[in-house]
């Protein structure tokens, strides 16, 4: 799996799904769905969006990668895990196609997410691209709407050294007439999206050009906002404010909402009937409607643990930008990496004041906790190294007052083992 071991896993083509559907009568051609891309960003946009959908009273499936503790979490209905006996009956029935067609094991998953789906008669499906776009597994599907998230550095080693080659790979989910929700502008790769949608002749918009975050506060663990809409077109509400409370804290959700918003005004256009309540409703609840976990979660209040799944050096910064918000007398920080990625520039974000444990993900693909220090202590980052992340994690809390915050990530596989 791509997830444990790296690159090797990877199938970068769509034939493989393309005849598992087949053999499947083309599940994915029996709902409606949306499309959603990203370098980050993308599993807290479809998670919202999906507890909006749930809220307004559609039948919701979501589809989303990777899991942190069970396989279930990548399919939902309702909110609601894949049920065991139909992951064991897809697999027994599929066996002998599965063993022919030699597919990944994310290919598979997808065949057997866009099964349950048809099978249950969902109204929609929001599915989350895995990897890129282009070549995804996920991109057989004909969506009421494309959305990508953001463009960063990630995976370049097969999506490309660029910005422009990244969004070149993310903008193969725009479909022909289907139109696109871009979160954020970018001056190399917004001529990437706009010549895409022109070529598809796809209506495209920019969220961040049709929404304010007019003010925001965090309150315990939640965030309310004041969002004032620009594109007065889009009709929410009569004053063209919507005030939110939004349990997905951390500074990069607001980008996500700005994302979302307008998703839902696309969705609006394509005959979805959801009310600016419905939307309120939901934004409140995302975590217990969908079962979202590791975006800025807070799992101890004293001292203050927080651990976030993000692992490139956009998320990173994203991360770093939200300890302010969280008053704290030391810095603990809790990381481990994955070994077949360029962590250097990570590396050099981190707060160099803080006290470091650095330890290794159970997985194969983790980089042995004593080379990262080695590598981290190049960038003036102190610490000692852990053989799990249980030891790393026990060690900050035994070190920690009271009034100290620890973080844990570096890793979603970090993460995975800490909640």
């Amino acid at each position: 799996m791509f997830t444990r071991i790296g690159p090797a896993a990877l199938k970068p083509d769509l034939t493989n799904t393309i005849e598992l559907c087949r053999r499947l009568n083309n599940p994915h051609h029996k709902f409606k769905s949306i499309h959603i891309a990203g370098t980050n960003g993308k599993g807290s946009t479809s998670h919202m969006l999906a507890a909006i959908l749930q809220t307004a009273g559609y039948k919701t499936g979501l589809y989303t990668s990777p899991h942190l503790k069970d396989f279930r979490e990548r399919v939902r209905l309702n909110g609601v895990m894949v049920p065991e006996d139909f992951v064991l009956k897809f697999v027994n029935s599929q066996r002998s196609n599965i063993e022919e067609i030699d597919p990944s094991f994310f290919e598979v998953t997808v065949a057997l997410a866009f099964d349950f789906f048809a099978q249950n008669d969902v109204d929609i499906a929001v599915i989350e691209v895995g990897l890129g776009g282009r070549l995804d597994s996920t991109n057989i599907i004909s969506p009421l709407v494309s959305i990508i998230t953001n463009i960063g550095y990630d995976h370049m080693n097969l999506l490309g050294n660029t910005l422009a080659e990244i969004a070149s790979e993310k903008a193969g989910i725009i479909k022909p007439g289907i139109p696109v929700v871009i979160g954020e502008r970018h001056v190399e790769t917004s001529p990437i999206f706009q010549q895409k949608a022109e070529e598809t002749q796809s209506d495209l918009s920019f969220a961040c050009d049709e929404w304010v975050i007019a003010k925001s506060d965090i309150q315990g663990t939640n965030e309310y906002l004041r969002v004032h809409v620009k594109n007065t077109s889009l009709k929410f509400s009569e004053e063209n404010t919507l005030v939110l409370d939004l349990d997905l804290t951390g500074s990069y959700q607001l980008k996500n909402l700005v994302t979302v918003l307008n998703s839902v005004a696309e969705l609006r256009k394509a005959g979805f009937t959801i009310s600016d309540d419905q939307v309120k409703k939901a934004l409140k609840r995302v975590k217990e409607l969908t079962g979202l976990a590791g975006r800025w979660q807070i799992i101890n209040q004293r001292p203050l643990i927080i651990c976030d799944t993000g692992h490139n050096e956009d998320g990173i910064r994203e991360v770093l930008k939200n300890f302010d918000n969280y008053p704290h007398n030391k810095l603990h920080m809790v990381i481990g990496m994955v070994k077949d990625k360029d962590i250097s520039k990570i590396l050099a974000l981190l707060p160099q004041k803080a006290s470091y444990y650095f330890c290794s993900p159970n997985i194969p693909r983790a980089k042995s906790a004593v080379e990262l220090k080695e590598e981290a202590s190049v960038f003036g980052l102190i610490g000692n190294s852990f053989g799990s992340v249980f030891l790393a994690l026990e060690m900050a809390k035994k070190n920690a007052s009271k009034n100290d915050l620890i973080f844990v990530g570096g890793s979603t596989f970090v993460v995975a083992e800490v909640i």
